[in-house]
């Protein structure tokens, strides 16, 4: 019998990091760029920058289908495939929803992608900074509990994280919407710079602007910049865009500290309770099944908002008999997302000697315009929503029949320019929307489930009008003919932006964190996924995680320095 009796002096790093997507590969860059010897661990295989992107530059009869779904695949990702980012060319980005099962309570697109780099492959990109009355709402308006920190808390770390990711876009110099250290913005098309000042000028308080977004307009720490070809979410050779493949697991593989180990399964946190902190975390290999253990000073959670709560709820013991750290029973409520799908699309006259070239991967961006001012202010709901749109010219001139020459010859030319806006809404932070553990349905590795029960309340239904009429009102006040609003509805989750459900706060009897994104009760493990934000905004959330994430790691290593974890 061989007993391995070094075990956990071998297994034994300075910090350990659950989970290599967008703020698990900060936290990695950052730990290892001040010197810990840290292990990250991801529960999915192992993707190489560009070696592993296999589809990145297939045309589409390169493709065995062309790009579609076969029967197969749609039984193998009903959920998945639902995603507007899903295809035969991203599939095997996504996972698979029969081995990787969860529960419906009420209808939720749980979407998501087990590997190195998680999501941050197939993101949207949009970044966009929270601003003074984001943090100040629940405050204010007595929704969810007050953010511990303010935007002065968290405006350098911005500015930090933006200068290595990456964004381009103009600034507008709003309060809604601060701006950020950018590059060059990408141009708006004729048609939309004419709806925007179109929109200026008879809509006071409105503006649009192109989209902040993290494609490189030019080169970013030896990335980029963008080729517009936007396929993005097929993994880009050039780094034309941030990724913790292409941006912060590089950056982090070069200092010499980071040890990778790609399908690691974090089951349960291990905790010593006479010391009152944390000391590894115990994983299953999604390969053998064998369990291992890892041990370290610092444990950082990035496992994504469900991810993360599915490890604390699995981790129950005699001091955390309903989840680790979660004496406030806050893990896994308060569940947000938010919701989108409403909004109206138009035709626009003239420009027909106009065009666009390339595949610009960005659209434009109205911000905020409601509640934000007395005159802005609604009495039927609270907070706001901001809208993403682009124009585009389709294919074909009109009175053309749909089969034969003449319709084939039509296709040949441009055809009539319309334009497009599509809203995001905050969605307010409720306790009864939560994930619970299913301990009776299984995944493919003999692990509990997740049970979620979330849903969209009044406060989102009555928003929902507005953000429809106001696309409407807006289109119309541009000169936009045939202008359509739509509501399509889509559930929680579909918008790929969970969170909430190991919030921050003041109080430990109400919050998971505090201030720094320290649990409270185990002050050597921080969280700094979507989990730890107290309420939604309406701007995409991806770019306050990295913000947040260098922070904790910042104030992780100097308590580290003190001896204070």
């Amino acid at each position: 019998m061989n007993i391995n009796n070094k075990a956990q002096q071998e297994n034994t790093y300075d910090a350990i990091v659950v989970g290599s997507g967008i703020s698990g590969g900060w936290a990695a860059k950052e730990l290892c760029e001040e010197g810990l010897k840290t292990i990250l661990l991801e529960r999915g295989r192992n993707v190489e920058h560009i070696k592993d992107y296999t589809t990145a530059t297939k045309d589409p009869w390169e493709l065995p289908h062309r790009g579609r779904d076969t029967l197969e695949v749609k039984e193998n990702y009903p959920i998945q495939s639902r995603c507007y980012a899903f295809d035969e060319a991203t599939e095997h980005f996504w996972v698979n929803d029969k081995e990787n099962p969860y529960t419906e309570v009420k209808p939720f697109n749980w979407l998501r992608g087990y590997h190195v780099g998680g999501r941050s492959l197939m993101w949207g990109r949009q970044v966009y900074r929270l601003s003074p009355m984001d943090f100040e709402a629940n405050a204010k308006d007595g929704h969810g509990v007050d953010w511990p920190v303010r935007y002065d808390d968290i405006k350098d770390w911005y500015t930090y994280v933006e200068k290595f990711a990456g964004v381009s876009g103009r600034k507008e110099n709003l309060p809604q919407l601060p701006d950020s250290h950018f590059i060059p913005p990408m141009d708006m098309t004729c048609v939309e710079k004419h709806v925007a000042d179109r929109v200026k000028e008879k809509m006071d308080g409105r503006v649009i602007t192109i989209g902040r977004v993290a494609n490189l307009t030019q080169n970013v720490e030896g990335r980029g910049p963008c080729q517009y070809r936007n396929l993005c979410a097929r993994g880009c050779p050039f780094g034309g865009y941030f990724s913790s493949n292409s941006a912060t697991l590089p950056a982090a593989q070069r200092t010499g500290n980071l040890t990778l180990r790609p399908f690691s399964i974090v089951t349960e946190i291990l905790y010593d309770k006479d010391k009152k902190r944390a000391t590894g975390v115990r994983i299953l290999d999604a390969e053998t099944n064998e369990t291992q253990e890892y041990y370290a000073n610092i444990v950082f959670l990035n496992a994504s908002t469900l991810g993360t709560t599915w490890i604390l709820l699995n981790s129950t013991s005699d001091v955390f008999p309903n989840g680790f750290g979660n004496s406030s029973e806050q893990v896994g409520h308060n569940l947000m997302d938010h919701h989108f799908g409403v909004g109206a699309s138009g035709q626009i006259d003239g420009f027909e000697d106009k065009y666009y070239y390339g595949r610009r991967p960005n659209g434009i961006y109205i911000p905020r315009f409601r509640n934000i001012s007395p005159d802005s202010m609604r009495d039927d709901y609270v907070r706001g929503f901001g809208y993403q749109g682009g124009s585009h010219r389709g294919r074909g001139i009109g009175g053309a029949a749909g089969v034969g020459a003449e319709f084939k010859a039509s296709k040949t030319e441009p055809g009539q320019w319309g334009i497009g806006i599509g809203s995001w809404g905050e969605h307010l932070p409720y306790y009864e929307n939560k994930a619970t553990l299913n301990h009776d349905k299984k995944d493919k590795w003999g692990l509990p489930t997740l049970d979620i029960d979330c849903e969209f309340k009044e406060n989102e239904m009555a928003m929902r009008k507005d953000m429809k009429q106001s696309a409407i009102d807006m289109l119309e006040a541009a000169g936009a003919k045939n202008v359509n609003g739509y509501d399509s509805m889509p559930p929680p989750g579909h918008c790929i932006h969970e969170m909430g459900t190991a919030r921050m706060g003041r109080d430990p009897k109400t919050s998971v964190l505090n201030k720094w994104n320290q649990m409270h009760e185990a002050k050597n493990v921080f969280i700094t996924d979507g989990s730890f934000m107290p309420s939604s905004a309406c701007q995409n959330p991806s770019l306050t995680y990295m913000a947040f994430t260098a922070r904790a790691c910042d104030h992780a290593v100097k308590e580290l320095n003190k001896q204070n974890l």
